[in-house]
């Protein structure tokens, strides 16, 4: 039998001097200050529940990096655009590239990322457990925004290959991060849903390379229904915290239905927790177990001992790739969101029952190294993603789809949540893509948004910017 940490439910208690911390401390505050348009005429379609220009698990989708914020879309003519704009501009500039959405498929994201060793900006395309395209600026363009020019000279040619480096032919999930000397790491799935495997490649400024593959698809798991023996680990997020430790949120899909109560439901299970200390070259338990080596034999596997930090089963419709953050002491902060036991054991619809009875779960690791999970009293009324991220008092905020913002403080707990604003004005479609860099830049939440439509009717792309306490 699988070992699993046990997760500590209890509630916290804020210990507050009279007249002191809160005083001296801001609980979480959200002041709206502007909305700009990115696009009149986006593409929209439906597909997976979700809009190929809106899917939260894009890292990074929308950007902040030395005064300027980035963000990347497909327009009605399926076009693919990068475009810029000083922090406070209320326009954007744009560059249309010559790559073209390939099919309706909501998975196939625009991510961006940022190599600081170099100043180039990266982009990767159009990828669904198949093929990706992808394509870099010249050097130093993010270094010095305000004297280069932005347009298509800027950018080289699109590819199939990162400058020559293949990786797979079943790409999917790219989520870009810079590590702390200014490489830029590429997180990426191998495989297909429910038999497939995470892995990493390294940019140095010169070129790329293939770190390996880090996760396992095989062995067995067994629920109290059935068993599968293939999978893949869906990942909350890959993120550097301050003190340079690489960390990793993570549940497991399983590929056979038979683990579940009901075939309406979905086979991911559990909430995972490992870190890196060596920029991803291996992989720890949340009890510093060395459980893989990347690009060797030894991954992650889903029968590795001290994995789970909260268990679940497959029979309350617990979404994959939701969010995580690190706070200002490094510790790790997940968003997770499923129907709680008290709605019923066993969901037959999981769009269905996730809408109707899905609840989101704030789970951090506390100072005294504890995990600790609480209900956030927002009901979801989706079957869709929430984000998280936390502002320079570690105050946390989640933000729901439709563009809806619930925050807690530190100072309680984490344990007062409430809602601080609930979408009013926006007619989000649904989740929405956070600016996870600009919060530390200027203390600004930024997210991009897409308008509700129907069929396949282009709508509106904003971004909305939200101003935190200072």
């Amino acid at each position: 039998m699988r070992r699993r940490t046990v997760l500590a439910t209890a509630l916290l208690s804020a210990v507050v001097a009279p007249g002191m911390a809160q005083a001296a401390t801001p609980g979480p505050s959200v002041t709206r200050t502007g909305t700009t348009t990115l696009d009149s005429q986006a593409i929209y379609f439906v597909s997976y529940d979700g809009l190929v220009n809106n899917n939260s698990f894009q890292k990074n989708g929308l950007l902040t990096y030395k005064g300027h914020q980035y963000a990347a879309w497909y327009t009605s003519t399926r076009n693919a655009v990068v475009a810029r704009r000083k922090l406070g501009a209320s326009t954007w500039s744009t560059v249309t590239l010559s790559h073209q959405l390939k099919s309706d498929d909501s998975h196939n994201v625009i991510s961006l990322g940022v190599s600081k060793i170099d100043g180039r900006l990266h982009l990767t395309m159009d990828s669904h457990s198949d093929g990706y395209f992808y394509v870099k600026s010249v050097a130093g363009l993010m270094d010095d925004p305000a004297t280069t020019a932005w347009t298509a000279s800027v950018f080289g040619a699109i590819q199939t290959s990162l400058d020559g480096l293949a990786l797979t032919s079943q790409f999917t999930y790219p989520q870009f991060v810079s590590t702390p000397e200014g490489k830029l790491q590429l997180s990426y799935r191998v495989g297909i849903s429910g038999n497939g495997r995470n892995a990493l490649a390294e940019y140095d400024g010169s070129s790329w390379k293939a770190l390996g593959e880090w996760s396992s698809s095989t062995g067995t798991y067994t629920s109290s229904h059935g068993s599968s023996t293939a999978r893949n680990m869906y990942l909350h997020g890959i993120d550097y915290d301050v003190n340079g430790r690489l960390h990793a949120f993570f549940t497991w899909r399983e590929q056979n239905a038979a683990v579940m109560c009901s075939s309406g439901g979905i086979t991911n299970h559990d909430t995972g927790y490992v870190y890196s200390t060596d920029r991803g070259r291996s992989w720890r338990n949340d009890a510093g177990a060395l459980v893989a080596t990347t690009g060797t034999s030894d991954t992650v596997a889903v029968t590795d001992a001290g994995l789970v930090v909260d268990p679940l089963n497959p029979d309350h419709s617990l979404m994959n790739q939701e969010s995580q953050f690190t706070d200002s002491a490094g510790l790790p902060h997940a968003i997770i969101s499923y129907v709680p036991g008290r709605f019923g054991q066993c969901t037959t619809d999981y769009v269905a029952d996730r809408t109707a009875n899905g609840r989101a779960f704030h789970v951090r690791k506390n100072s005294s190294g504890t995990w600790q999970k609480t209900e956030i009293p927002v009901p979801l009324n989706s079957s869709q993603r929430t984000k998280l991220v936390l502002d320079k008092y570690d105050n946390a905020y989640a933000v729901y789809p439709y563009g809806r913002i619930a925050g807690a403080s530190k100072s309680s707990g984490y344990t007062d949540w409430t809602l601080l604003y609930d979408g009013s004005g926006l007619n989000a479609f649904g989740e929405v893509v956070i600016d996870e860099m600009r919060v530390k830049t200027d203390n600004t939440l930024s997210f991009m948004y897409q308008e509700k439509s129907s069929g396949t009717t282009p709508s509106a792309l904003h971004v909305v910017d939200f101003t935190l306490p200072a």
